[in-house]
């Protein structure tokens, strides 16, 4: 049993009428110069696009707003290739880009975190022991302490919940750049394997040409013999042959750079991705999917705006707490103890606790140092806003440049299959002509040259199409929407499995 027992109480603490006209005052002031800037700016968004919607999409009625974000998020299904969903989740676990915007994530919900905890108490508990000679008790002595200290910055004015309101929001924004990476990456990916595919038809028409010219040329070579053809055309055939075999090469060669570029984007080792890409791809369908009749309406699902207008939240709140730091802060600190003392054989217990001092601290001359931040952390709104602003626009060109190029490629289309289906016919008139000897080499080659610029042309224009709706894909938000889930805590593992969405 303790032989005493002390308590002590601060008699610093102030009585709570005289605190409270102490601060009526100031309350006062505060609320009249805390005026942060607008969390949200109003964005002038057009009426309409001015490019055409497909043609397909534009037939259709107004989508709802889910429908719409659901046909992008499934846009891969209509592209029909079969390699492109597995491509794309590999290369979404392997990015750095993705890597890193995870990771950005990560601290913002970290930083939410800890300037949340500023609002609330802390406590720290203490313990210490010691043993020596004291004067006191007259020999050798054994001491014992713990104890609870507690501290509590009030946050009269807000500096501290405007903080953590700027968290969030920067929380919010992260949330969302994770989302626009794993779209930027779907969308790198989707253009590669097009242009692999483009590359591959390509290659399919160079080696047909220079089928042709050789047996051209081994024709050509025997009519010389028998004294049919002069040394000349024979001459021309040959090097028509070796130029067409020299293209095919060229071609080849742009074929597996393509590959390997495949291969850097998902970490995927060559061998298993030649596998994949050994797939027949399908023809993809006239109109992939469709986007919202309304700008507005597209605008609000992208990402990147999200994140921007997030920026000007939390660039607002940034402001709000500067201003509330140029008045008083109020702490009120409390502590709860308790010690032991043996001596000789006797047990002294003590205990003791304290409430205070309730404090308050009011900044009389920094230098202009408070003024100076919020002067920073308005600029730093100014530019928030620009910046939003300047996001809106540039999404707007991106969607109406996607709309534009997919209704230049589809007016195309028809002229380009028409001029390749003439030029075969004329080939292979010229052709039958040439053999039985009635046109001449240089019209068979002009002719085939004609030909061969028309399916290269088809092809490109096939690619370039491709790559439009891509762009579309890209620039309308990928499907995302505020209900996005979150990045996970840990880095994904490498998988080889099909993904079963890209975003």
């Amino acid at each position: 049993m303790p032989l005493a027992r002390a308590k002590s109480f601060t008699s610093s603490f102030p009585r709570p009428a005289l605190l409270g006209l102490g601060l009526a005052p100031l309350l006062l002031i505060a609320g009249c110069s805390l005026q942060p800037p607008a969390p949200s700016v109003p964005l002038a968004t057009p009426a309409g696009w001015q490019a055409p919607l497909p043609a397909a999409a534009a037939a259709e009625p107004a989508l709802p707003h889910h429908s719409s974000q659901q046909r992008l998020l499934e846009w891969w299904q209509q592209a029909g290739d079969p390699a492109l969903p597995g491509l794309i989740e590999a290369a979404q676990t392997a990015s750095p880009t993705v890597g890193t915007a995870r990771s950005r994530f990560l601290q913002a919900r970290a930083t939410r975190v800890s300037s949340g905890a500023a609002l609330g108490p802390t406590l720290d508990a203490t313990a210490q022991t010691s043993r020596g000679f004291s004067q006191i008790a007259g020999g050798v002595a054994t001491q014992n302490q713990a104890g609870l200290q507690a501290s509590w910055e009030i946050d009269l004015f807000g500096a501290n919940s405007a903080t953590r309101d700027a968290a969030q929001a920067r929380l919010e924004g992260a949330q969302a750049q994770w989302h626009d990476a794993r779209t930027s990456v779907a969308a790198e990916v989707a253009n590669e394997l097009n242009n692999f595919r483009s590359c591959r038809r390509e290659l399919a028409i160079q080696e047909s040409d220079a089928a042709s010219r050789a047996e051209s040329s081994r024709l050509t070579d025997l009519a010389m013999r028998a004294g049919f053809q002069s040394t000349a055309n024979a001459a021309l055939a040959r090097a028509s042959s070796a130029e067409a075999a020299a293209r095919a090469r060229q071609q080849r060669a742009a074929c597996d750079i393509s590959v390997k570029a495949l291969v850097a984007l998902t970490a995927l080792d060559e061998p298993t991705l030649r596998a994949r890409l050994a797939a027949p791809a399908q023809p993809p369908s006239d109109t992939l999917f469709a986007i919202d009749h309304l700008p507005a309406a597209v605008l609000a699902q992208r990402p990147d705006l999200f994140n921007a207008d997030r920026n000007v939240a939390a660039a607002s709140a940034e402001v709000g707490s500067a201003q509330a730091k140029r008045y008083p802060r109020l702490t009120l600190a409390g502590s709860v103890g308790a010690a032991s003392f043996r001596a000789r054989g006797t047990n002294v217990d003590v205990s003791t606790w304290s409430i205070g001092p309730l404090a308050v601290t009011l900044p009389l001359f920094d230098g202009g140092r408070h003024r100076a931040d919020i002067d920073a952390a308005q600029a730093r709104y100014d530019e928030a806003v620009t910046q939003y602003r300047a996001t809106a626009r540039q999404a707007v060109r991106e969607v109406e440049q996607a709309l534009v190029n997919l209704e230049s490629t589809a007016a195309r289309t028809t002229d380009a299959r028409a001029a390749v289906e003439g030029y075969q016919a004329s080939f292979e008139a010229t052709e039958q002509r040439y053999r039985g000897g009635l046109a001449s080499l240089l019209e068979l080659e002009e002719s085939r040259r004609m030909l061969l610029t028309a399916r290269t042309t088809q092809s490109a224009l096939e690619r370039e199409r491709m790559a439009a709706w891509i762009a579309l894909y890209r620039a309308a938000g990928g499907g995302w929407s505020q209900e996005a889930p979150m990045p996970p805590d840990t880095p994904p593992a490498a998988s080889t499995a099909p993904a079963t969405h890209p975003s």
